[in-house]
């Protein structure tokens, strides 16, 4: 082989490696008035594994689409993207690519699209980790693609209606995602999941958001753990779905005729162990929900801290803390199909004469007036009457219309 033929494929060995070359090994500075002045230059001239660093100031035009893989997007000084109200601003088409220090932006209201501030469509493996989020319809959509996280982002919109706010964190056909440590406050829905199996939801404050803290409806297998759920217009939703754990959330401050802290729609086969629920005019709702442990919660301070629906059935409360509200346990139905054994009550009045911590008389905890609140609302206003006290009293002595539910083995102490 003659010398210029070598030379050539040295040549193509060399471009080889730059193509292959590891996370960092290019480095692209993206600053106004310079060379590169915005990232779709950068996006031009990068290969795999490139870093892109953009330095601070504010960042106008078209939507960038990002379709290099292995690409890393770095802000320095919090660099801002504005979408002007008129558009998308980061649309990520490529696997393992990482944007991290951004702020979004101001993409506008849309009533013929979900405008997102920033997308990933068909990818793998990315990680949005870091940005702010500022007035965005939605704020980061992660659309048909697997294994991605959003960690550690600050979203907050302005919209002061539902229907001018879009989620703060939307997951469609992505399973196998995980929101981790997120803050997301007045969207729409602050974290929802649909069709996303097997995905993470924890360490996220989702505060004062139009609809839901969180919703999420037909992803099996997910695990939602040490979230905070506060002050959402309708609490937390989580429907059409099966083998889900829920452990150790906030359900907080969720008021309102229609507001609850957690509600349980056609849920079976899952876990909701120590969370806590306080402040809720409904703290948790259980409506077609079947095979569920429910163990270890607190239920302080709430209107109605559970309401078991007639079509509720095979759930078992156990270790559980009612203390503080109004009803403990109601219910739209003479018979129920779940049981209360082993949790503590601060309207129990028993004795435990053997000394094993449990109640020697089972525990009532439907009221009757929560019964007669059932059927008509209106009465509610005489909740505190001494007549409600006297009627409760004498269901207790000869129970004719509550539910057969009793705790048999009520607790004498607090759990923890």
């Amino acid at each position: 082989m003659s010398g210029r033929a070598w030379c050539g494929v040295g040549l193509v060995a060399v471009a080889a490696i730059a193509l292959s070359a590891p996370l960092g090994a290019q480095r692209i500075v993206v600053r106004p008035g310079s060379a590169v002045p915005t990232l779709a230059v950068a996006l031009e001239q990068a290969v795999p594994g490139a870093t892109i660093v953009v330095t601070a100031g504010t960042y106008k035009g078209p939507t960038i689409t990002v379709t290099v893989p292995r690409l890393t997007i770095l802000g320095e000084g919090w660099p801002t993207f504005d979408g002007e109200g008129e558009r998308e601003l980061l649309v990520i088409r490529a696997d393992s690519v990482t944007v991290r220090g951004l702020t979004f932006s101001n993409t506008g209201v849309s009533q013929m699209q979900d405008r997102a501030a920033l997308r990933v469509i068909e990818s793998r493996g990315c990680l949005i980790d870091g940005n702010r989020f500022r007035d965005a319809l939605f704020a980061v959509y992660l659309q048909r693609s697997t294994g991605c996280e959003v960690r550690g982002n600050d979203i907050r919109a302005a919209g002061r209606e539902e229907t001018r706010n879009g989620n703060g964190v939307h997951l469609w056909y992505s399973p196998d995602s995980r929101v981790i440590d997120n803050t997301i406050r007045g969207q729409r829905d602050g974290i929802y999941f649909e069709f996303s199996d097997g995905s993470l939801a924890r360490g996220n404050v989702s505060e004062g958001n139009r609809r839901y803290g969180l919703h999420f409806m037909f992803s099996d297998s997910c695990r939602y753990e040490r979230n905070r759920f506060k002050g959402n217009g309708a609490g937390v939703a989580v429907m059409y779905s099966k083998h889900i754990v829920m452990d150790g959330n906030g359900f907080l401050d969720a008021t309102g005729s229609g507001a609850y802290g957690l509600l349980l729609k056609e849920i079976t086969d899952g876990v909701l162990v120590r969370n806590h629920f306080e402040g809720n005019s409904v703290g948790l709702l259980m409506e077609g929900a079947s095979r569920l442990e429910i163990r270890d919660n607190d239920f302080r301070r709430n209107g109605w801290a559970v309401r078991l629906m007639a079509d509720a059935e095979d759930s078992h409360f156990t270790g559980n803390i009612f203390a503080g509200n109004a009803f403990d346990v109601a219910t739209n139905s003479r018979t129920l199909r779940s049981d209360f054994t082993g949790n503590w009550w601060d309207a129990y009045r028993g004795y435990d004469l053997d000394r094993d911590g449990s109640g020697d008389v089972p525990f009532r905890p439907v009221r009757f007036f929560a019964l007669v609140v059932e059927r008509h609302p209106e009465a509610l206003m005489m909740l505190r009457s001494p007549v409600t006290s006297l009627l409760d009293i004498a269901e207790r002595v000869f129970p004719v219309l509550t539910p057969a539910l009793a705790d048999p083995r009520p607790l004498m102490r607090t759990p923890r």
